[in-house]
């Protein structure tokens, strides 16, 4: 199993405020849908609550929360190493937030999909962690300028792990 990370991620490494994603650039979301699309998506409790229509279509759901909880079209586990045990046998398996998952996860990953959003929002409260540029390799760089569609400049930036 390759274990991916996926995030759209500020130049100040903000993530989120207030539970929502600060950026909505459609191009990234056709590009989340094209990666993860047929594959397990690992995130937190708070991740999958703020989902609008709740589980993502054509993806195995796996929802990280230490209480006794379920949620429809979704697999609960205690733990990311419970989740991973689960998923030993796919393929590609991808973690989506929030930042707690992403720091637990960022040590075992082997991949990063990171859509680097050329800004610095002004408000922001959940940040990725630090990437040490040592260990990880861009294997693929595409730049996106800013259009009626996208606020901000924006480029898809994959890295294996050295």
């Amino acid at each position: 199993m390759t274990l991916s990370i996926i995030v759209a991620i500020a130049k100040n490494g903000a993530i989120g405020l207030n539970n929502s994603l600060i950026y909505h650039l459609p191009d990234d979301m056709k590009h989340f849908k094209a990666l993860t699309t047929g594959h397990t998506v690992i995130m937190g409790r708070k991740t999958f609550e703020s989902f609008p229509k709740g589980a993502l279509p054509n993806r195995r759901n796996v929802v990280l929360s230490r209480s006794n909880i379920s949620f429809p079209g979704a697999e609960v586990f205690p733990t990311l190493s419970e989740a991973l045990l689960s998923c030993a046998e796919e393929e590609e398996v991808f973690i989506i937030g929030g930042a707690s998952i992403y720091q637990q996860a960022l040590p075992l990953a082997e991949q990063l999909y990171l859509t680097v959003v050329d800004d610095i929002p002004k408000e922001a409260d959940t940040f990725f962690p630090d990437i040490d540029t040592e260990k990880w390799k861009l294997t693929d760089s595409q730049e996106h300028e800013a259009d009626e569609r996208h606020a901000f400049p924006f480029s898809f930036k994959h890295y294996i792990r050295r």
